[in-house]
């Protein structure tokens, strides 16, 4: 089954990109002239598109065009699980497209890499980017990828907050606030979770210095 829908997670306190976040979410701050959400927003206009609020929640319901959904998380911040669990009524069954709000992209549209590579067999599939093509970020790698695109936990690959994933083991989940990796966790065990290399360029804008290195990526001065 294709997904048809999409959460961007923009509920987050944003404190690493302080002091840009005293005054706004870090989802709207902005990046070549456009914030941030927007980025990733654009890349998603055929889909079902859904936006978690809780930090300075107003701010991106006012700026949102009305065909975006809004789950609101204003009464308690849920990590990405639990954010995704309470966004179901609003995404639809089946599975999903999710992604994180503070990144950029050159290349081809992400969304369109997972869905070529979906298959019915996977419950999740996440996209990679190898470190050579990761820009703004300091991490040691993600997950090392088998010769069948299985994944495991590990120094190679880095995670670029952009998944589909199915949404069934949340049923199962009784708590309201949960990190992703609640789901990740079952799906490694019964070996259903699956990785893809995204081939072009990546940039991490999770605090203010590498707002100037999207930029410079997004004006292929890299």
């Amino acid at each position: 089954m294709t997904p048809k829908s999409a959460l961007f997670f923009a509920a987050g306190l944003g404190t690493r990109m302080a002091p840009l976040t005293n005054d706004r979410p870090k989802p709207m701050v902005n990046v070549a002239g456009k914030p941030l959400l927007f980025h990733a927003l654009d890349l998603a206009e055929r889909l079902t598109r859904v936006v978690n609020v809780h930090y300075k929640a107003e701010q991106i319901r006012d700026a949102v065009p009305a065909d975006v959904h809004i789950s609101d998380e204003t009464d308690l911040l849920r990590e990405t699980g639990g954010g995704l669990k309470h966004a179901l009524p609003l995404l639809g069954d089946g599975p999903v497209f999710t992604m994180n709000t503070d990144a950029v992209w050159r290349g081809d549209n992400p969304f369109d890499t997972l869905h070529q590579h979906w298959r019915d067999d996977m419950e999740g599939l996440l996209l990679l980017v190898s470190k050579d093509n990761a820009l703004g970020h300091s991490g040691q790698g993600d997950f090392i990828t088998d010769q069948t695109g299985k994944i495991r936990r590990g120094a190679g690959a880095i995670y670029t907050g952009c998944q589909i994933i199915r949404t069934t083991d949340l049923d199962e989940v009784t708590e309201q606030s949960f990190s992703m990796w609640e789901l990740w966790n079952r799906m490694l065990a019964r070996g259903t979770l699956y990785g893809v290399e995204y081939n072009g360029k990546w940039c991490d804008v999770g605090r203010p210095e590498s707002i100037a290195v999207a930029e410079r990526m997004l004006s292929d001065d890299v």
